[in-house]
């Protein structure tokens, strides 16, 4: 019993060391906007440069593409040609 005791204290231990990291973009739109400030942080819900950039504008923010941005194409779907 005393090792379970000991085993669930150090499992607790570990996970509260470690605190979770959210996701800083959001995979469902293409553009982002980094918003400089104290705390910096993204704005990922745009569907165009243009778009985020009307809304940056006269802000401390940036406009770029979302990296992890769901795109229609599948990548293990892509053909390449063969020579």
């Amino acid at each position: 019993m005393r090792i379970l005791t000991l085993a669930m204290l150090a499992v607790g231990a570990v996970s509260i060391a470690q605190p979770a990291q959210a996701q800083t973009y959001d995979p469902s739109y293409p553009v982002c906007m980094r918003v400089f400030g104290d705390p910096t942080y993204f704005e990922c819900r745009y569907s165009t440069i243009a778009q985020c950039k009307g809304t940056a504008a006269g802000r401390g923010a940036e406009c770029l593409l979302n990296p992890y941005f769901a795109s229609a194409v599948d990548p293990a779907r892509r053909r390449h040609r063969a020579y």
